[in-house]
């Protein structure tokens, strides 16, 4: 399943929004720093679809707030 997510790091709290059957909102408290913040990303996403962070990856938008992610 692919699904396209607007990050939000440096939040003051980390919440999933759902917008629609694709796209998803991910706000974390990290920094996007060093990777930092796309790590919050993957395990709040592993969490919340309830798989293992290792089914989670990043296809697209690394250093972007907008990501395509890969959950398998």
């Amino acid at each position: 399943m692919k699904i396209f997510i607007k990050a939000k790091p440096g939040s003051k709290s980390a919440k999933i929004s759902k917008i629609d059957e694709t796209h998803y909102e991910v706000c974390v408290k990290e920094p996007a720093a060093e990777g930092k913040a796309n790590e919050a990303v993957i395990k709040a996403v592993a969490k919340y679809f309830g798989v293992a962070k290792s089914r989670v990856k990043i296809l697209s938008g690394k250093t972007s707030k907008q990501k395509l992610f890969e959950i398998s």
